[in-house]
């Protein structure tokens, strides 16, 4: 049976998986959650690629003509090797620097994303971009996509590593905040409460399903299926991928 396939280092990219579904219901997903590697943001580009190629094969294997590359750092670092070597279409993550750029009011915006994606050749043609428009203040969010794959959404230590990133930003200023990583939406609540009011944060995940749309359309491929759902996989323990999809 055909399907989307859709992968992460871990199970961050399920904020993807839940906007693409709000467009796509009726479709059969095949999500990997590559945690056994994780987090690739601190890893280097031909490791990324090679584990790339390893889940594209099985997503492949497996009925999927369509992927869905569901993390910042992958998309940086994978989709473009990706994309010249298998025979179906790639949809990558695209940092939300213009969007952000073009709403803020203060002048300043913030990217919270791993270090992998900060340094992206992707991610640094596009801030040059908005450079001279706006100032963009960027933080790594250190901890949090371990907070994600821990289930530690909230709590006193949560809030602490989130406060340590998150407050440089808010401290410079910004009143538009970039999510760079698919972990990172699932911190939002508390993101927010710690931000103060009318401070706006974007995730990426529902522009990347209107895009999937779009590239779905143009490469003809029809994937309604008389069955659809979700099949889980992971290359280490499921625990916490099951337990963030029951939150999608």
């Amino acid at each position: 049976m055909a399907a989307i396939g859709i992968f992460d280092s871990g199970s961050g990219g399920l904020s993807v998986l839940r906007e693409i579904r709000k467009i796509l219901p009726d479709e059969r997903y095949i999500y990997y959650s590559d945690n056994a590697h994780c987090p690739y943001g601190e890893k280097s580009a031909s490791y990324i690629i090679e584990r790339g190629r390893a889940v594209t094969e099985l997503l492949l294997s497996k009925g999927a003509e369509a992927v869905v590359v569901a993390c910042n750092t992958a998309t940086a670092a994978a989709i473009a090797t990706l994309r010249s070597e298998y025979p179906v279409p790639f949809v990558g993550m695209e940092p939300a620097v213009k969007p952000a750029a073009t709403g803020t009011r203060s002048g300043v915006v913030g990217v919270l994303a791993t270090a992998g994606t900060l340094k992206a050749p992707k991610y640094l043609n596009t801030k040059e971009q908005y450079a001279d428009a706006v100032k963009i203040e960027e933080r790594v969010g250190r901890g949090f996509v371990e907070l994600v794959e821990g289930m530690e959404l909230d709590g006193p230590h949560a809030e602490a590593v989130v406060r340590e990133s998150l407050e440089p930003l808010l401290a410079a200023g910004a009143d538009t905040i970039v999510l760079g990583c698919t972990h990172y939406p699932f911190l939002l609540p508390l993101m927010q409460r710690i931000a103060p009011e009318g401070v706006r944060f974007i995730d990426p995940a529902p522009a990347v399903a209107r895009h999937l749309v779009d590239v779905l359309n143009d490469h003809g491929i029809a994937l309604s299926d008389p069955d659809p759902g979700v099949e889980l996989l992971s290359s280490g323990s499921d625990a916490t991928l099951k337990k963030l999809f029951n939150l999608i």
